[in-house]
């Protein structure tokens, strides 16, 4: 049973809710995932996953959620090559706003320089076009994270 570690970003808690609801329909799919919710990277690291899923909302002007920024900034520190590893960024965003999906191209950007293999393009959720985003979440994740 492959592992996915899912990593969340959140603001309000929208990100916390599709991601809770990700790993309920990710284990439908037999996989076993574990959330984290103040990732550290020796934490995530430890649970050996095969696959990262981040799923972030982005905050000010683009930027990372505070409980995620330390994460993301051991990543940077640390670089540590993901090779062997596939990951998925999820990204919650509003287009009214100039750095759209800020957070998630931050990440999606630095997986990909850590060698990672992107499982599918990033997904961009605009909070203006829907007010429930594990509507599209969860539907791409089952296209994509199908066996």
């Amino acid at each position: 049973m492959a592992k996915i570690a899912v990593i969340v970003g959140t603001v309000y808690g929208g990100a916390q809710y599709v991601a809770e609801q990700a790993i309920s329909t990710l284990g439908e799919l037999n996989y076993d995932c574990q959330l984290f919710e103040d990732a550290s990277l020796d934490a995530v690291l430890a649970f050996a996953a095969d696959i990262w899923l981040v799923i972030s909302s982005t905050t000010g002007e683009g930027d990372i959620p505070d409980n995620v920024f330390p994460f993301y900034l051991q990543l940077k520190d640390q670089f540590p090559l993901l090779t062997n590893k596939r990951y998925a960024v999820i990204a919650l965003g509003d287009s009214s706003y100039d750095n759209f999906c800020g957070a998630g191209e931050q990440f999606n950007e630095l997986l990909a320089e850590l060698q990672g293999t992107e499982i599918a393009p990033m997904l961009r959720i605009d909070a203006i076009e829907t007010l429930e985003p594990e509507l599209l979440a969860l539907p791409w994740l089952t296209e994509h994270f199908s066996h």
